[in-house]
């Protein structure tokens, strides 16, 4: 029997204390490795359509760009990971429009940390079967 592959999360913040956090959270589920992280809309594009990831953790407010551009941009891709919005913009008209673009969950930064591997492990579980 083989193992399964580790689920593969692109990690798209712009800021690096936030970041470093998040990834150590990540790298705590052991069916989960970050494959790359990124800081702008632009680059986070570019990685979900160049690299083969299963899960994008995605800020909304970004130094360059926005995560519904993000969103939209994905929208039209033949590759559809699975999006975890996790901002500090937990607003219910972000929360409506992210999951109108395809987010499966939207969390808060300041109180939905400890749901991350939780959620990673779902969507990992779903995968292998």
């Amino acid at each position: 029997m083989s193992v399964p592959a580790k689920l593969r999360v692109l990690l798209v913040e712009d800021s690096p204390v936030i970041c470093g956090l998040i990834a150590e959270i990540i790298n705590g589920v052991p069916e989960v490795t970050v494959a790359k992280s990124v800081e702008s809309e632009n680059d986070a594009i570019e990685a979900v359509d160049r690299l083969d990831v299963d899960v994008v953790i995605l800020d909304l407010q970004l130094r360059r760009g926005t995560g519904f551009g993000v969103l939209r941009a994905m929208a039209g891709m033949q590759r559809k990971p699975t999006v975890v919005v996790l901002t500090n913009f937990a607003l219910g008209t972000y929360r409506e429009a992210a999951l109108a673009l395809g987010a499966r969950n939207f969390l808060d930064k300041s109180r939905d940390y400890d749901q991350l591997p939780t959620i990673l492990t779902e969507i990992a579980a779903a995968r292998a079967s």
